[in-house]
């Protein structure tokens, strides 16, 4: 039972079910700035989710972590997608899904196959472990998920985004964080696959005057 947990531990899968939330909102969102601002928001619960593992743990190198997710992925990252859809003038354009209901119905099902396949950890891991891990595994799942079924270049960026939080959230959450340095190249990583994604758009729409990447597959078939 949730309520028999000490309060860190409840606070932990609390923090774990909005994300797992925040990643159904982005597949159910049919605006590009509507996307924008619940990854902000996914992304702040996943830098509270590191701080509040190093007030229990002492992990003090996570408090570095938190701050830095918060940096990038709270502020600088949403700032950055913000301006791009503004300057490539697609923040009203409608950025809808084939068949909704069908994908929030797969996403339910990949929730139900994540927490299958960690059910060989209940004889190795406490409970909290085993949810937090099937609840990062379902997130990373649910993202890539939103890069298949969406067709806006944007979209399955902020699709790539959702994933790695769901594996940034798993090794935080299970194992109390990565090496410094590593969670240093990741957050690099991050950051210029941002800056790159931004150049992307750009080429993208100058040449095919869209950021619907399906264009591109109907391109290549016309080539050939």
């Amino acid at each position: 039972m949730l309520t028999q947990l000490p309060l860190y531990q409840q606070a932990i899968l609390t923090l774990a079910a909005m994300i797992l939330f925040t990643s159904f909102a982005l597949l159910a969102q049919q605006r590009v700035l509507a996307m924008i601002h619940v990854f902000a928001w996914q992304g702040l619960l996943v830098a509270a989710t590191t701080a509040l593992v190093a007030y229990d743990s002492g992990a003090h190198h996570l408090y570095f972590s938190a701050a830095l997710t918060l940096a990038l992925k709270v502020l600088l990252i949403p700032w950055l997608l913000h301006r791009l859809v503004h300057r490539l003038g697609i923040h009203r354009q409608p950025h809808t899904v084939a068949h909704p209901a069908v994908v929030l119905m797969a996403a339910a099902a990949l929730v139900i196959f994540a927490y299958y396949v960690t059910l060989p950890i209940h004889q190795l891991a406490e409970s909290i472990t085993r949810n937090t891990i099937a609840i990062s595994m379902a997130v990373v799942l649910l993202g890539m998920l939103m890069l298949i079924t969406r067709n806006k270049a944007v979209s399955q960026v902020i699709g790539f985004m959702s994933l790695e939080n769901g594996l940034f959230f798993a090794a935080v959450a299970a194992t109390h964080g990565m090496p410094m340095v590593v969670e240093l190249g990741v957050a690099f990583d991050v950051l210029v696959a941002a800056v790159i994604f931004g150049v992307f758009f750009f080429h993208i729409r100058d040449s095919i005057d869209s950021l619907d990447v399906g264009r591109l597959s109907r391109l290549a078939e016309r080539d050939q």
